[in-house]
């Protein structure tokens, strides 16, 4: 690796698996040190004894744990370089069938944990004189997608969240972006079916698209150097972007 992080603090929500397990795993390897949150303690404690990195057990929808989270971070580590708001759910529906509960706790992880991240690690950010965010948005919170009205309202909403703050505070040399994975294969797919019938899905199967110009959805890797790029000294010039990752979707 490049060392592109040597030294770098780096805090990543939601990192037990899928695409923030990845990024914990590639920052690491280019020299941060990482404190990484989630629920999943035995995932947890697995991936900090294998990147030397600070495991925070952490429940999103809660303020005072978003909070905590970048406490703990700086006393850990002395200070907070880059955020990584990657935590989020996917709740199927339409407007109809969404309920009251799944729309609250979509809107609770996907975009005001975002802000209660955010709200604490900017005036850290501002005193160091500087500092990197990435929001985890989506390629649906640009397009839109079918029968997932709440998840792709949340991830529109962190867009233009993401946009507001870059404005707000690229003059204190805190940039703040978004990256917007398509489809991306994750090990909970084949875990609960990803939006079919609680069926296992095959593999080989979960990993193919027809509906992506590429012919096959996305890898947590592949997500995570799109993260990196936006995290480092590379796109030292870019702020209040939404990036799609996504296989060529939002092109269509």
């Amino acid at each position: 690796m490049s060392d592109m992080l040597h030294d770098k603090v780096a805090l990543i929500t939601g990192a037990t698996s899928g695409i923030g397990r990845a990024t914990a795993e590639l920052f690491a390897a280019e020299g941060a040190k990482v404190a990484f949150t989630g629920r999943r303690i035995q995932l947890g404690q697995s991936l900090a004894a294998q990147i030397a990195g600070k495991f925070i057990i952490a429940d999103h929808r809660l303020a005072a744990d978003c909070e905590r989270a970048v406490a703990e971070t700086v006393s850990a580590y002395g200070r907070l370089d880059i955020v990584f708001n990657n935590a989020g759910i996917v709740i199927g529906g339409t407007a109809e069938s969404t309920s009251e509960e799944d729309w609250q706790e979509t809107f609770q992880v996907n975009v005001t944990a975002v802000w209660h991240i955010c709200k604490h690690a900017i005036p850290i950010m501002r005193t160091q004189g500087g500092g990197v965010i990435v929001n985890n948005a989506s390629d649906w919170g640009l397009v839109g997608g079918r029968e997932a009205v709440a998840y792709s309202a949340s991830k529109g909403a962190v867009i233009q969240m993401t946009r507001s703050m870059a404005l707000d505070h690229a003059h204190e040399n805190i940039r703040i972006n978004a990256v917007c994975p398509g489809d991306t294969f994750v090990d909970r797919w084949l875990e609960e079916g990803y939006f079919r019938e609680s069926e296992l899905v095959p593999e080989a199967e979960a990993r193919h698209s027809d509906e992506l110009p590429m012919g096959r959805v996305g890898e947590a890797e592949e997500i995570a150097r799109a993260v990196l790029f936006l995290a480092s000294d590379l796109s030292s010039f870019m702020t209040g972007v939404a990036l799609p990752v996504d296989g060529g979707n939002t092109a269509q």
